[in-house]
């Protein structure tokens, strides 16, 4: 007597899910970030340092005995900084990220064109494709 078994198992493994969904949620994170925003930030914070430390001297000098005095003022200086530099702390930091990309891809076009010089070198057809678009870009 013959018996068959069947056994059921689950066409796709769990870890394997799990794994798939994080990626595609790290994949959705990345479309949404903006470089400028973390990089004014990041200015931002050090525009402010470099003024509570100078503020910081400046009190440290005239404020003997006051302490509650200077910390309301360094406070406020703190503050009033971060109002005053926000606006130039993005505009540098949107100038920057874009001679960022126009940099990168300047360099993706030296590189493709090595690249295809390199082809050309070693195939004559290519080299030819080449010759005639410079010919035709001439006239």
């Amino acid at each position: 007597m013959s018996s068959f078994v069947q056994p059921s198992y689950p066409a796709r493994h769990l870890g394997v899910d799990r794994i798939e969904s994080a990626v595609g949620a790290v994949k959705t994170m990345r479309r949404g970030f903006d470089g400028t925003r973390g990089l004014s930030a990041m200015l931002l914070a050090a525009m402010v340092a470099a003024l509570v430390v100078v503020a910081d001297q400046l009190i440290d000098t005239w404020a003997d005995g006051h302490l509650l005095a200077a910390w309301v003022a360094l406070w406020l200086v703190g503050f009033s900084a971060l109002a005053m530099f926000a606006g130039a702390a993005r505009k540098l930091a949107i100038t920057f990220t874009g001679l960022l990309s126009v940099w990168m891809e300047q360099a993706r076009s030296v590189n493709a064109d090595r690249q295809l010089w390199a082809i050309a070198q070693s195939d004559s057809r290519v080299m030819a494709d080449l010759n005639a678009a410079m010919t035709r870009a001439e006239r």
